[in-house]
């Protein structure tokens, strides 16, 4: 698990921190630089957050 959370928040943090961040300022070095803090942020929400989304899954959802 915290190895799918660590790839999960990498992507995600990167894809949508770049975006926001190119359409209100434009691609500048502040930009990289502010992508590991939205990273380790990411990361810490996904590892408390995905036990309760995986729970809430699988009562959904039949077991095959």
């Amino acid at each position: 698990m915290p190895l799918t959370g660590l790839l999960i928040t990498a992507i995600m943090t990167f894809i949508i921190s770049g975006i926001s961040t190119a359409m209100a300022l434009g691609l500048s070095v502040m930009a990289l630089g502010a992508w590991p803090i939205a990273w380790v942020i990411a990361f810490l929400v996904i590892l408390l957050v995905m036990p309760c989304v995986q729970s809430l899954a699988s009562r959904r959802v039949a077991p095959p």
